[in-house]
Parts: C-alpha cells; structure tokens; sequence
C-alpha cells in the first residue's frame, strides 16, 4: 500500500525487481573469474544491476529495468556479463520437436484465452537452478506479468504428464485434485477459499462460471492456472530432469516474451528444448520460438543521439558486446538480436546498448559553445507558485503517471471514450495511452490509500496530453491542475470554497455553470468560467465512479487548465 506524498516525494515508475543469486554459480555461468569489488563497481551494471547486499556467496541485485524480464536470474545477467568479458555474439538455441500437442478448448475463450508451452530435457538440476527457476518464475509473474493478471507461468515435472494436454475449464466443484504443498483433494472451489494462493488470486477467476484447468490424457490435473499447480505433476525438485513450461494470459505480445525468458535460461544451463504445438479452434501455434530478431540502426542517429563519433566497425564490435549480431552496410548496421528481448522497440534502444558496452563513465562531457543563462520557464514558475497556494490550504501534492489506460481514462471515469495518444507498441495494456486529464490519477491514488487517514486532500499539477493536427509532433501539452477531497462527509460547498480560495489567491474573477459531466452527481457539478471561457470543471463525484474505483468515501474536486490560467494572468 502506497503512502501518501509530499511536494518533495517521487513515486517510481514500477517496482524494480530484486533478485538473489549466488556469486559462485554466477562466475560459473559468465566463465571467468570477476572479483567481487569488480563485479560490484562494474561488471553489474553491464547487466543493470546494482549489487544491494553481500551475505557470503548470496548477493541481493537490484535490476534498474522493469522491461528486461531476461536479466532477472542469474543465468540473464550472466549472459549480458559474459559478452562484455570475451563472449560476444548472438546466444543461438536449437529447439527441436518435442511432438507433446496441447489442445486449446474454446471454453476458454470467454475466461483466460491463450496459452503456450515448451519443453526443456535433459536438465540436472541442483539447488541453484531450482532457486532461480522459481525466482523468476514468480518475478516474471508479478513484475511483467501484473500479478498473474496478464502472464501466469507453471512448470511440471514432464514424466508426470502423458501427453496430449488438453487446456479447458470445470465447474467450481467438477474436478479434484491435491494442490502444491498441500496432502488432501480440493475443488476448484475450495481452493479459492482454503489455499494461500487460491486466496491471494482468487480476484483474478471472480465472476467466471468455470474455472480453467490443464489436465493430461490419463485425467491427472496439471494446474489451475493462474492459481496453483497440481502437487503431482507441479512439484519440479533435484531428481526432475525433463520439465514441462506453460504461459497463460491474454495476450501473445506478454505471454511469448515470457515463455522465451523463462526457458533460455535453462538452456543456457544445458537443457535441450523442444517445442509444442499448441492447437487452438482453426490455428495451431508452435513455441517457443526463439529465433533471432531483427533490427538496424543508422550510424549518423546513433552519433548525434550519442553526441560520439564512432566508426562503424567500433559499433558492430559494441554491439556484438551486448549480444547482438552485427553487419555493416554502408552508414548502417543490420542486427540480429536475442528472442528472449521484448524491449527493442526503436533504434534509439540500440543506441542505449551501445552506450552501455562503450561505458557512460567514458563519456566526456562538453561545454556548451553558446553560452545562455538558464532559468526556469514561466509556467514553471507559475505552476510552483499555484503549488505553494495549494499546499498553504492544507493540501498535500502527488505525482502519478502520464502513461495510463482506457479503463482509466473512460470506464472507470463513467465517458464515453474519445481519440487520445496511445502507444503503438504496448508492453502492457495498463500503460498504453497518455493521459488527458488529471482526474483519474488523483482517484487512483485515493483508492490505493483508503486505509490512511481522513480526510484527504491532495492535488496534482501536471501535463496532459491531447491530440492536436497543427503541432509537428500532432500533440500537445496541456498543464492542468486537480484536486480531490475526500472523508466520512463531504459536500459541493467544501470543494468549492478551496476553488475559490485558489482562485481569489490567483486574482481571477469566475463564475459557475451547472453542468451534466458523466463522472459527477447530476445537479452536482458546474463548469468554471472565467472571462466567457470554460477552463474546468468541479462537482461531487458520481458514486459509480466511486464504485468502479473502489472507493469507499464520498469525494468532490475540480479540474482546472492552469495553462489557460496563466496565459490570462500574463496578458
């Protein structure tokens, strides 16, 4: 649960996965021998990482990149290490066919649709491998997969399973078998309401009249996914030598990147993979596939973006240090890079890695030749001082995120949805459009806060970002500023008050006009005008959207352009 901020407090971005791994087994998988302070103050970073604490051969790593699921094991950061210290190159994996067939019953489609396997033979595993097996697994989960919502990953001992596997769901109490860890036969449905994690997850299947499950030929059930594999075929120990991966979700664009993070791994310490044919309604998908993908970057963007002056032969031999297979062609560098990477998405994350391999510490800093006098912008300096007003009335400011999605901006916020900017290329459907109001944020703070203390009464200030034709890059930022306050009771006049404190403070004259806003209380809500033009909204909260934000408390704020503000005041 998030503590409420202050002015001076950031919250990050996403939580930075921290992983454990031992030191001597990591040597053992770059194949060379890096002293400690060396690896702490250098080959670490190679792999993002930041080396938070030594407890004899176990080292606790921070990994500063929340998009890179193929560096959160040891195996992962081995690989970025080794190709800075003598094995550069493309990491190549053979998958051969494995000929095991799951059938995807269409049952599922309404419940958690997709899935897709691997199977990796021939490992020996011992206690290091078994640790970062599951670590990742479960940071892979969390992290990248939101919690199981998007990507939920089980792995099963494979002469457990006779083949084929069929992908389907049952009735809360149509099926029983013995859960992980546990001795006794649950249903579906008792799982839910007796398991640790059945109770942990049990959000994730609210509402589905079946559950799925993955059950082999003979009857033996596999797991009920997202929640819990069966205690038979998922309880992967020492003498387990051929394992059996699944990935299910809803999306290919997660569920693929995460099988390929989860068994390179095991390849990388010497198990034998082999694909699955995953049989949907009229399709059929075979994984993993780990063939390399491909990419280029031009050398005069990646030294003007760099501010370096790299020969093309000194890029393809950075490059191939971060695990990239590099031809020259003219001023630009063809590239194969690593399946198991999602995170390439333009040519500027090329350039990233080569600046890592070249070593930021390197880099010479250079005076400016046109000598100015910086000063904080206008609006800055505007939007600090409305800031400082604000917090002189009691109130406390956060900061959220400008990436958020439709459900936020729309459903939850009781609009119809409407053109706004969203990302071509998503990585997760919760961070796939830029904002177009602050309202949303403030009730998603208030609602991971509702055990703090009442009232509350926070604000941001903060730009949006809306669509716009006439602007080079078709958008445009738009500083606005809101404020919600939330208790046991509150009313239209308490909200109001602080508007017109704000706003006297500011010198403006206004005026209200009832308005009809979808996410207010009819009857409830005005327009602010100033000078004959709307420049926000204020009103009550609608209690549906109270509701879709799970919030318990009445709440009331305003919306106000402080952009539109300033550009008046400055007039």
């Amino acid at each position: 649960m998030p503590y409420m901020q202050t002015r001076i407090s950031k919250r990050l971005c996403d939580n930075m996965p921290t992983i454990e791994v031992n030191y001597e087994d990591l040597l053992s998988l770059v194949g060379k021998h890096i002293p400690l302070d060396e690896l702490r103050e250098k080959a670490i970073l190679y792999a993002k990482g930041e080396i938070e604490a030594v407890d004899g051969v176990n080292l606790k790593i921070d990994i500063k990149d929340t998009n890179r699921p193929d560096l959160w094991s040891a195996e992962g950061i081995a690989r970025e290490i080794a190709g800075r210290y003598g094995k550069p190159g493309l990491p190549e994996y053979r998958v051969g066919k494995s000929n095991i067939v799951v059938n995807v019953d269409p049952k599922v489609n309404k419940i958690r649709p997709l899935i897709v396997c691997a199977v990796v033979r021939n490992l020996k595993i011992n206690d290091d491998i078994l640790s970062q097996m599951i670590q990742l697994q479960e940071k892979i989960s969390l992290t990248f997969g939101r919690n199981r919502k998007e990507v939920a990953i089980g792995v099963y001992d494979m002469r457990r399973i006779k083949p084929p596997v069929k992908y389907t769901t049952v009735k809360p109490n149509g099926i029983k078998f013995v859960p992980l860890e546990f001795k006794q036969k649950m249903t579906p449905r008792e799982i839910l309401k007796k398991h640790p994690k059945g109770k942990e997850f049990r959000h994730l299947l609210e509402g589905c009249p079946e559950y799925p499950i993955l059950i082999d030929s003979a009857g033996e059930v596999l797991s009920l996914p997202p929640i819990i594999n069966s205690n038979y075929t998922g309880k992967v120990t020492r003498k387990t030598r051929d394992v059996f991966v699944e990935c299910t979700g809803f999306d290919f664009r997660f569920l693929v990147p995460a099988l390929n993070a989860i068994v390179s791994p095991l390849a990388d310490r010497g198990g034998r993979l082999e694909s699955v044919e995953n049989i949907y309604p009229g399709k059929k998908m075979v994984t993993p596939d780990l063939r390399p993908k491909k990419t280029r970057v031009h050398i005069d963007y990646m030294n003007r973006l760099s501010g370096l002056n790299l020969k093309i032969r000194d890029v393809c031999r950075l490059l191939e240090k971060a695990r990239y297979k590099a031809k020259p062609k003219g001023k630009v560098v063809d590239l194969l890079y690593p399946a198991y990477r999602q995170d390439i998405m333009h040519e500027r994350d090329v350039v990233e890695d080569v600046l890592i391999s070249y070593g930021y510490d390197k880099i010479e800093p250079i005076v400016p030749r046109l000598a100015t006098i910086g000063k904080q912008s206008e609006i800055e300096a505007f939007s600090e001082s409305a800031a400082d007003m604000m917090i002189g009335l009691g109130n406390q400011e956060i900061l959220s995120y400008t990436l958020t999605s439709k459900k936020n901006l729309f459903d939850r916020m009781n609009l119809p949805e409407s053109p706004v900017v969203e990302i071509e290329n998503i990585i997760s459907s919760n961070w796939c459009v830029f904002r177009n109001s602050l309202l949303p944020g403030v009730l998603e703070f208030l609602s991971r806060n509702k055990n703090r203390e009442y009232p509350q009464r926070i604000f941001e200030i903060g730009d949006i970002i809306l669509l716009d034709e006439r602007e080079e890059t078709k958008t445009r930022d738009v500083r606005k500023l809101a404020f919600v306050l939330s208790n046991t009771t509150i009313g239209y006049e308490e909200v109001s008050s602080m508007l017109d404190a704000l706003l006297s403070n500011l010198g403006l004259k206004y005026s209200l006009k009832q308005s009809n806003h979808p996410s207010f209380i009819k009857g409830r809500a005005a327009s602010i005008i100033v000078s004959g033009k709307e420049i926000g909204v204020i009103g009550e909260i609608h209690p549906l959207v109270l509701s879709r934000w799970n919030l318990e408390k009445p709440v009331a704020g305003f919306e106000l352009n402080l952009q539109q503000i300033f550009e008046k005041l400055k007039k």
